[in-house]
């Protein structure tokens, strides 16, 4: 949606993308300061279950016991999450075999309170998200070697209304000091 607003017009300065393919549209509209664009962060799969019914989970190959009757995950057809649980149960060919119990969410936040009602027995989310879950516990992270290449890029937006502002804040995105931030919220920043 974000992508779409700034080829629309929307008036940005700077777009952290939560992929690299909503990135690449507004890059094909030409609308990316030249040489600008950078990847900021990195995140990891995780798949959680309810807090009340914790469990240790080995692969995710784990998923296909009789346990795990709905799990949630992010609507591969809209959100950047649900692209790379896709990509990722392809990868390691459980996507046939997983998919009628698969539940798509509007979001990666709806997956994870999804199993947090209990409405779903497990759920595919970002690594970040899932440390923020109250009632939801993380029973296995994708290593990063098995899993999707999650990277969030960052890029100015050509013609936006303060440019020098965008590079000083993107400078500072990229420094130090937010990468503690961001590193204390559960990314690996790109150096």
């Amino acid at each position: 949606m974000l992508a779409r607003q700034i080829v629309n017009g929307a008036p940005v300065d700077l777009f952290i993308s939560a992929d690299e393919a909503q990135m690449d549209v507004v890059a094909a509209a030409q609308l990316l300061a030249a040489g600008s664009r950078i990847d900021l962060l990195r995140n990891q799969l995780a798949i959680v279950v309810p807090s009340d019914r914790p469990r240790m989970m080995t692969s995710a190959r784990d998923l296909t016991g009789a346990a795990f009757r709905r799990i949630a995950i992010g609507d591969p057809e809209a959100v950047p999450a649900g692209v790379y649980a896709k990509e990722f149960l392809q990868k390691e060919g459980l996507w046939e075999l997983l998919s009628p119990r698969l539940v798509p969410s509007s979001s990666v936040r709806a997956a994870l309170a999804a199993v947090e009602s209990g409405a779903a027995d497990a759920a595919i989310v970002y690594r970040t998200d899932a440390r923020v879950a109250l009632k939801a516990t993380v029973t296995y992270v994708v290593p990063v070697d098995r899993g999707p290449r999650i990277a969030y890029p960052a890029a100015i937006v050509r013609g936006g209304p303060a440019p020098e502002e965008a590079r000083r804040f993107l400078d500072y995105l990229r420094g130090a000091a937010a990468a503690r931030v961001f590193e204390r919220f559960g990314f690996a920043t790109i150096k």
